[in-house]
């Protein structure tokens, strides 16, 4: 390795460096080797740099090449770098960063107050966190693994729902959520730690731009906020019962969940070394099944919510365009992963409607999820705005298998599926979406036939 004299990194070549099983640095260029230094490593000791040494124990945990954006520091400044990790045989990880840019630590005493303020908000915080452009974790404070029961390392390429609940800010909106289609700042946004007795939160975050000028995710706060006051108790005689079935499942089984997920995809990652092929089956399977009941979970949480006789959900303006291009930008990962297009309402299309926000994405989450899900890899998913005399429509269409009309009324049915032998979801999700869209006024049907895909048109009151 050098000695430690950084040179001036603008050039388009990556600098590149490796690290063996053991963190250790064991070769780098002169810039990286030189911040290693600098940041207090020493020639041969552990990268002394630990978002860059996350972003490898994760790639080494899943076996994949992983890109991101990084901010890591010396005594001096920021460096925003866009890493790209490769595994290799052994363990060991290669490193390319792929653009470099530095700036002071500090911000001049005429910093825009906004961003002064943004300081102070962060000080106050009781914990720090970093995201990629996907929510994925990236760095994440001690305090917040301890809290949620777990490890940093364990949260490192989680998505942040994975943490927190969400909550819908006023007129039913998700800060995060607007901020992440605008990137930009956000504030606000009310969380619950999704681990048992974790307490509410109030999150805000600033965008991370990468050296070439991109939106590389969030870098953001978590401040706890005192309980809220109890909500009103149910209307209906049977209601106190069965929300709080509702909340004693949803605390009883999730955090075993999460823990034996956990677990299974460690196994998987084989950190201790190679394991037995059909063991790293064993812990595939299990994690898949983990996920599997998580989801159940979800749902059965929701149908206990909506079979509530005092069930009502709010009457709020709304735009449905608006919500489909939130859904598709959530799952646009997932599409990507299977090479599926998803053509989205064009960004100046509105379709202003009345329903609730948060579970009119909810409905069409679920129905773009199985859209995406039941569309042969390379296809393409449609969603579209229309007016049906009264009422705001939203069509999702696929390529699909489609559904025979004999089965079209019997999919919405609870725990009813068409093929329960295919991998897929709990048979819950169309009986609660059309429950929630029936609720808010609106509908959701179908139209199928066998090889040509499926339409769903979800429905709401126009405005």
């Amino acid at each position: 390795m050098s000695d430690g004299v950084s040179s001036d990194p603008a050039s388009d070549a990556p600098i590149r460096g490796r690290i063996d099983a053991e963190s250790r640095l064991v070769e780098a260029d002169p810039e990286l080797f030189g911040l290693h230094l600098r940041a207090g490593g020493e020639e041969g000791g552990p990268l002394a740099l630990p978002q860059v040494a996350s972003l490898a124990r994760l790639a080494a945990r899943l076996g994949i090449v992983i890109s991101r954006s990084v901010i890591v520091a010396d005594a001096t400044s920021d460096f925003d770098l866009w890493v790209r990790a490769q595994p290799l045989e052994g363990g060991a990880i290669e490193l390319s960063i792929l653009s470099w840019s530095e700036r002071p630590a500090r911000k001049p005493a005429d910093a825009p107050e906004s961003e002064r303020e943004a300081d102070f908000l962060r000080a106050a915080a009781d914990w720090m966190w970093e995201t990629d452009e996907k929510l994925l974790f990236t760095s994440v404070s001690p305090a917040a693994a301890a809290a949620a029961r777990t490890t940093p390392a364990d949260l490192i390429g989680k998505e942040l729902t994975h943490l927190f609940r969400l909550r819908e800010g006023e007129g039913g909106t998700f800060p995060i959520l607007s901020a992440l289609a605008e990137q930009r700042r956000f504030d606000n946004q009310l969380a619950d730690l999704r681990s048992a007795g974790g307490g509410s939160y109030r999150l805000g975050g600033v965008p991370l731009i990468d050296g070439r000028g991109r939106f590389a995710g969030f870098r953001g706060c978590a401040t706890r906020i005192a309980a809220e006051a109890p909500a009103p108790p149910p209307l209906g005689p049977e209601a106190p019962e069965s929300s709080a079935f509702g909340e004693r499942l949803d605390k009883a089984l999730r955090a075993p969940l999460d823990h034996i997920i956990a677990n299974a995809e460690t196994i998987c990652a084989e950190p201790e070394g190679p394991l037995r092929k059909d063991y790293g089956v064993y812990a595939s399977d299990i994690a898949s099944a983990g996920r599997h009941l998580l989801a159940l979970v979800d749902d059965l949480v929701d149908l206990q919510a909506i079979e509530r006789p005092d069930f009502r959900p709010e009457a709020d303006e709304i735009d449905l365009a608006d919500v489909a291009r939130r859904a598709a930008g959530l799952l646009s990962v997932r599409a990507a992963a299977r090479n599926i297009r998803i053509g989205r309402p064009a960004d100046d299309e509105t379709l202003p409607a009345t329903g609730e926000f948060k579970r009119s994405l909810q409905i069409v989450m679920n129905l773009l999820t199985n859209a995406i899900r039941y569309t042969p890899e390379g296809g393409q998913v449609w969603i579209r705005t229309d007016r049906e005399g009264d009422l705001a429509a939203l069509v999702i269409a696929d390529q699909g298998k489609g559904v025979d009309p004999a089965d079209q009324d019997r999919i919405f049915g609870k725990f009813e599926r068409v093929d329960p032998t295919e991998p897929g979801g709990t048979g819950l999700g169309l009986y609660i979406a059309r429950r929630l869209a029936r609720a808010m006024g609106g509908d959701i049907n179908l139209d199928s036939a066998p090889g040509q895909g499926a339409r769903f048109t979800f429905t709401l009151p126009a405005r």
